[in-house]
């Protein structure tokens, strides 16, 4: 296919490459025109999968020949895939359509506290593979070196074409990594090397792939309003409890990035402690309090990090932790909701789903003995893309970054 948009970056042409409207608002010659409707055209099929040419047509207000050409060229390129033809009373079938799952994969690097995650995901958002590890805290080095190794081991599972599909490399890492010293227990002269690392030169060093980046917590929002409950929702809050709660924003069905990308950091939020003083939400509802509670009773809080999806054993004090943290989310909910008329409010985490069932019932629970009195008491919803959001969400950058329109519905600002 020799359209500015390819599965293959090596069959794009430099004026191609560069044609590309990285902002609908850009410039319009011949070549833009092109890759906007294909993005276009990609981004409606993503949003409802199922559309025939038709309906397409319709949607996009093109011409039913320029869709036509469009999807011709797209199906050719392996991006579009033809369902199943659907016959009605009269007239031609319904030939339905959906993105190709095969058409593209993308990297997702998640970097947390206390361990990272890099996972392969294909055009859909369906995880192909993942690669995990847990540490005390992160260095540059060890990212590097991580990066380096889950990368080949992942590419030595695909064919040639697969890797030639694969668009880049997302990042979701906290803002500020160096910060919190103390709550990881990491030396000050370790953490203090990432103020000096610039993320995507780091890894766009050790990558043969195009490189983004954002927030932890705004990538899993990002990736909860594209593949999870988000379509449901026009506006919604979300808290992710991590390490350290963050959290996002979603407003008019686009993330709302705020004027420093700093909306949703639901962390600072004042709440109380449980002795009742003043305290931040961070403090109160992360995995790192769970830690800490698991550390003074002798306890091993590594398996906290070895595996996201599997926690066992841990009776009473998980009970403990989960009380306490509804009651904080409960709190800032509330302020929440008090300044923006949120529809739902989902609540997501790095543990298993069993766990956020649990802390997503305990926090409707708590919310229901709070004075709500001038306030709409919101849907509180379990997240539905769960342990992998930031990675996922990370993965969807080079996505949205160069095959989709609606690259803003993901994310306001992009590299």
């Amino acid at each position: 296919m020799t359209d500015s948009i390819s599965a293959n970056p090596d069959n794009i042409g430099a004026d191609d490459r560069n044609a590309r409207p990285l902002h609908p608002g850009g410039g319009a010659n011949q070549l833009r025109v092109r890759a906007y409707n294909e993005r276009l055209v990609l981004s409606l099929v993503r949003r409802n999968a199922g559309l025939s040419k038709a309906e397409i047509a319709r949607l996009s207000g093109l011409s039913a020949q320029t869709v036509s050409v469009i999807m011709r060229a797209l199906e050719k390129d392996g991006l579009l895939m033809r369902g199943t033809p659907v016959r009605g009373n009269v007239g031609k079938p319904k030939v339905p359509m959906a993105l190709n799952p095969d058409g593209v994969y993308s990297f997702g690097l998640k970097i947390g506290r206390r361990s990272t995650e890099l996972i392969l995901m294909d055009f859909v958002g369906s995880v192909r593979a993942t690669k995990r590890e847990a540490y005390k805290y992160p260095t540059p080095d060890g990212i590097r070196r991580f990066v380096c190794g889950a990368v080949d081991d992942i590419l030595t599972g695909l064919d040639r074409n697969q890797i030639d599909r694969i668009a880049g490399v997302g990042i979701a890492a906290p803002f500020e990594l160096w910060n919190w010293v103390d709550e990881v227990g990491a030396p000050v002269e370790d953490m203090n090397a990432w103020r000096e690392v610039d993320l995507v030169d780091a890894i766009a060093a050790i990558v043969p792939f195009p490189v983004f980046q954002q927030n932890d917590a705004t990538a899993a929002c990002g990736a909860e309003l594209v593949f999870g409950l988000g379509p449901n929702y026009s506006d919604f809050a979300y808290f992710f409890i991590g390490s350290f709660i963050g959290g996002g924003v979603v407003l008019n069905q686009a993330l709302y990035a705020g004027r420093t990308g700093n909306a949703g950091a639901f962390g600072s939020m004042p709440v109380s402690s449980r002795s009742g003083h003043p305290s931040q939400l961070i403090d109160q509802a992360s995995i790192f309090v769970l830690e800490q509670m698991l550390t003074r009773e002798g306890g091993d809080p590594a398996m906290l990090w070895r595996d996201p999806d599997y926690w066992h054993g841990l009776g009473k004090t998980l009970d403990i932790w989960i009380e306490h943290t509804a009651r904080s989310l409960a709190i800032a909910i509330t302020s929440v909701c008090s300044v923006i008329d949120f529809e739902a409010v989902i609540v997501d985490g790095g543990f298993p789903a069993d766990v956020c069932e649990r802390v997503v019932a305990a926090t409707r629970a708590a919310i229901s003995e709070l004075d709500l009195q001038g306030i709409e008491r919101p849907r509180i919803e379990q997240g539905r893309v769960g342990s992998a959001a930031r990675a996922i969400g990370a993965a969807s950058l080079p996505l949205f970054s160069r095959y989709l329109l609606d690259q803003n519905v993901l994310f306001k600002q992009m590299a």
